[in-house]
């Protein structure tokens, strides 16, 4: 499966997305740009915080679409969700074992790092697997009246894609009317 595939099944959910910076949040915006969404530019690993941050503040279903070189800059972030359950936060990390957006160097899940180990062992009971793109549909179905954690499989590899054409100011500004209306 690739990003761009984990991508797409995740825009088609609706709520509110908060994407991870660089190319996901690059992607996401050339395949299905809508004010409910939220680009991080240049904040690696902090994308689960800011959707925590939503869910915690409002009802509507929040999916965090987040990259597992993200995620271990802020593995506290785990804790954070397994002891402050919000209900309503969708958590998929996109585990392609490299930093996507800085050349592919290699993280550690391409060592003896599991992030769904990780993940359950911050307390978290809610955390799925999938390597496929029906497994993953499988598991967003699921996601329903308690938070959810996905770690989904993906080969490296970055779509052919331009930058973001808005300006980050816009980009809040824009999720902020969205969540005024």
């Amino acid at each position: 499966m690739k990003r761009i595939d984990i991508i797409k099944e995740v825009s088609k959910c609706g709520g509110l997305i908060v994407c991870n910076l660089g190319f996901p949040s690059r992607e996401l915006y050339n395949k299905a740009d809508r004010p409910e969404n939220f680009y991080m530019l240049g904040s690696m690993g902090l994308a689960s915080s800011l959707g925590f941050g939503l869910a915690m503040s409002q009802n509507e279903k929040v999916y965090v679409i987040d990259g597992d070189g993200s995620i271990l800059m802020n593995l506290g972030m785990l804790s954070t969700i397994a002891n402050n359950q919000t209900n309503n936060l969708c958590l998929v990390i996109v585990d392609n074992n490299v930093y996507g957006s800085t050349g592919n160097q290699k993280t550690y899940t391409a060592g003896r790092t599991d992030l769904e180990f990780v993940a359950r062992g911050a307390g978290n009971s809610e955390v799925i697997r999938v390597k496929t793109k029906n497994e993953l549909v499988s598991a967003l179905k699921k996601f329903n009246q308690k938070d959810l954690i996905i770690i989904a499989e993906a080969v490296p590899g970055n779509e052919s894609v331009p930058i973001i054409d808005l300006d980050p100011v816009e980009i809040k500004r824009r999720f902020m009317r969205r969540q005024v209306q």
